[in-house]
């Protein structure tokens, strides 16, 4: 690596609510945690390039199926005039240069709570909020509303620089040269040099202030469908993911414990798992008893022997019966925050008992109301939490699928008293994320594990504890009341919700002494903010202070609220006996980018579809900087239940790579679909029912609907596409059911209902 006194690297920096654009900063080289390889320059903080020409590009963003590994070096590649076959990836070391601003930022703007945040944490945001600037994480769908700019300007910048390179070495001016496919050539001479000889003295020279960026009509990769570069890997079977990390001298590590969340350690009796072949040792922690061995199955059967008691604690005593009495009970009388109170919706409320109200034979002021409800559910990654440690010469070295790299090093570092430095996170391929990989317990397991064990582990959680040892989707209900006009529009519309904080929930664990219980935007996403018109609405929501640990789950608080807003609409509709699509419309007033979905989406899937056992169902929702909007068509036979085809059509601004927002728009889907119908982890008594995927069921290949997606490019402001497919669709279903059979169902799963799938 050139080792240089003054360098200047580009950092993330883009806070999308603020449009400030940090820039290049001054870092010196012997400050930055990237590492060149034998043979490679570092060019930037998101850039190397080898003397052979390979291109390696750096990312912070954990790949975990969404395609970042493909999309956020497009963006580079594409402004470098990179040869595209020459591009490699490389998983960016943890450091504050690395930050995903827009994490934070989109939150506070999306949901449009920033005031009443500041109110509410007021000197803990100067102390704790803001230095979480340097939070290098993967969630929100922000990675290309964080990186689009910041990567484009790399990518620009060293292109500059390496054409500079190429004109000092050949004494001409650097505005007759020109780069294409990873060569700078100088037409009047015909002297040509690839990146790889002009790297070391490109990366001597200070990069432009104001890289020129391209055009977009110039673009050669943003834009288009590219294939994605780990696609191969996982193909032949090289990639690696957190499970396949293997190190010299490495065991394994399996766990025993309670069959339900948050009940500690009593005792527990070794000796028959200590006799068995295999066992290096048995460790216990605070609320499980782990065993070491030579290999994983060893120490599974190890663990299993082992006999133990855990402690009862308030968990214990949650019951799913319990707690539905107890959220119906909190729905009519709970103490409630608004986060919403547009218009007068008392007055209205007033005004239905006044004795000159229209006669009978209008519509004005008939009231429409309805209850909804959802389960707790869990992520159920593919790949089951796990973690690699090794303490080794002062230092601890992590290898795990994770979407918080630095809340893992810190957390760590935490862990064992020592300096962030000591800690080194090498982040993997994630089998799947959904929110789940953002929590450091795993790691922090192995990490106990290891140390206590004196050698490098290898921490693998069995399915069984995968979900019943979960931060989960919280269960909620709601009510929501809406009092239609004479032309069957809402004149007013109220939503009153009960669940738990997510944000709350995952401070506490991770990051003790912020508290953001009482005023979450993530418990009413999807209500508190809404496309349609309507004067008058009041939202509002009744906290759940529970020992049942909730976390981010794909899209978040919209994936309920969607289903119990977009419901509603479609009963408001059929009250005012107007088509739903139709009824949408009207209420979205002057909504261009909304209209244009709806209208594309009918196009696409066709008018609603009604009776005799055939319906479709729509909905639309803007979640993630993005709208979304679905059609659902389903078969209905005695109750039995065939989801025949899903049309998508979703407006994300510009677009990077359309076959990745296509393929997340399946997955989105997908994931919404498997929950609507089958997902739920229910309590008795404290323990989780649900163990292993016969009993926390998946949608199978052979029932997944046809699906088909349309992107609408209209160019506005960046928009994401990880989770926004999940929220419409619950409702979508909902709504095809009742075309086809006239049944409203207003709490899922479908299977609970009685619909089994066909």
């Amino acid at each position: 690596m050139v080792k240089i006194s003054r360098r200047a690297f580009l950092i993330s920096g883009l806070a999308v609510g603020g449009g400030l654009m940090l820039g290049f900063a001054l870092w010196p080289a012997h400050k930055l945690k990237l590492q060149a390889g034998e043979g490679e320059t570092v060019v930037s903080a998101l850039l190397k390039i080898d003397e052979d020409g390979a291109i390696t590009i750096v990312v912070p963003q954990a790949e975990m199926g969404q395609g970042v590994y493909t999309s956020l070096p497009m963006l580079l590649a594409d402004e470098l005039e990179a040869d595209w076959d020459s591009v490699r990836v490389e998983a960016a070391p943890v450091d504050s240069i690395y930050s995903n601003t827009a994490l934070i930022t989109t939150v506070l703007e999306e949901s449009e709570m920033l005031p009443a945040m500041l109110e509410s944490i007021g000197l803990a945001l100067v102390n704790k909020v803001v230095p979480l600037i340097g939070l290098q994480a993967t969630g929100g769908s922000t990675s290309i509303r964080n990186w689009y700019q910041p990567y484009r300007l790399a990518g620009a910048a060293a292109k500059e620089m390496l054409v500079e390179a190429a004109a000092q070495r050949w004494g001409v001016d650097a505005g007759e040269c020109s780069a294409a496919s990873g060569v700078v050539s100088h037409a009047a001479s015909g002297r040509r040099a690839g990146y790889g000889e002009l790297a070391g003295a490109a990366a001597l020279i200070d990069p432009p202030g104001s890289p020129t960026l391209k055009d977009p009509t110039d673009f050669t990769l943003i834009g288009k469908p590219v294939q994605r570069l780990d696609i191969p890997a996982k193909v032949n079977g090289s990639a690696e993911f957190g499970i396949d990390v293997r190190l010299p001298g490495m065991s394994w590590a399996a766990l025993h414990r309670a069959d339900g969340p948050g009940r500690p350690l009593v005792s527990y009796d070794a000796r028959a798992a200590e006799a068995m072949p295999g066992v290096q040792a048995v460790v216990a922690g605070e609320d499980y008893v782990a065993v070491v061995a030579d290999s994983y199955w060893r120490a599974k059967k190890a663990a299993a022997a082992i006999t133990a008691v855990f402690a009862d604690n308030d968990t214990a005593v949650l019951d799913s019966v319990a707690l539905a009495e107890q959220y119906a009970q909190a729905l009519d009388a709970g103490e409630a925050r608004e986060y919403t109170d547009d218009g007068d919706v008392d007055e209205v409320m007033e005004m239905l008992t006044r004795a000159d109200r229209p006669a009978d034979g209008t519509s004005f002021g008939r009231v429409v109301e309805a209850e909804y409800s959802v389960p707790y559910l869990a992520h159920a990654c593919m790949e089951p939490m796990n973690a690699t440690a090794w303490l080794h010469d002062g230092v601890c070295e992590i290898w795990i699928p994770t979407q918080a790299s630095s809340l893992v090093r810190d957390a760590v570092a935490n862990l064992l008293d020592i300096d962030k430095d000591a800690v080194t996170v090498h982040t993997t391929l994630l089998g799947g994320g959904f929110g789940r990989r953002a929590e450091p317990d795993v790691a922090l397991q192995a990490v106990a594990i290891a140390r206590a064990a004196g050698r490098p582990v290898q921490l693998i959680w069995s399915r069984e504890e995968d979900i019943r040892h979960d931060v989960f989707r919280p269960m909620a209900v709601a009510r929501l009341t809406g009092v239609l006009d004479d032309t069957g529009l809402p004149m007013a519309l109220t939503s009153r919700s009960v669940s738990q904080s997510v944000t709350g929930s995952y401070l506490d664990r991770n990051m003790p002494g912020i508290s953001l219980h009482k005023i979450d935007p993530t418990s009413v996403d999807g209500l508190a903010s809404t496309p349609y018109a309507i004067e008058n609405r009041r939202v509002e929501h009744v906290l759940q202070m529970l020992d049942m640990p909730v976390g981010n789950w794909r899209s978040v608080g919209h994936s309920f609220n969607a289903f119990f807003a977009e419901s509603f609409i479609d009963e408001m509709a059929a009250a005012a006996g107007i088509d739903p699509l139709d009824y949408r419309r009207r209420m979205l007033g002057d909504q261009p980018r909304d209209l244009a979905v709806l209208d594309l989406l009918e196009a696409k899937a066709g008018a609603p579809l009604k009776g005799e056992g055939r319906g479709r169902g729509f909905a639309l929702h803007h979640s993630f900087g993005s709208i979304v909007a679905e059609a659902v068509e389903v078969s209905v036979r005695d109750n039995r239940l065939s989801v025949d085809k899903v049309t998508c059509v979703i407006d994300c601004g510009d677009v990077v790579n359309p076959d990745t927002v296509e393929a997340q728009m399946e997955s989105g889907i997908i994931y919404a679909l498997t929950a609507a119908l089958m997902g739920e982890v229910a309590l008795e008594s404290g323990a989780i029912r649900e163990s292993n995927f016969h009993d926390y069921r998946m949608v199978h290949m052979a029932q997944a609907p046809v699906i088909e997606t349309h992107i609408i490019r209209s160019g506005e402001k960046l928009g994401g596409v990880g989770e926004p497919a999940t929220p419409p669709l619950a409702p979508a279903l909902v709504n095809a059911i009742y075309a086809a059979t006239g049944r409203r169902i207003r709490a899922l799963p479908l299977d609970r209902q009685g619909m089994a799938l066909a």
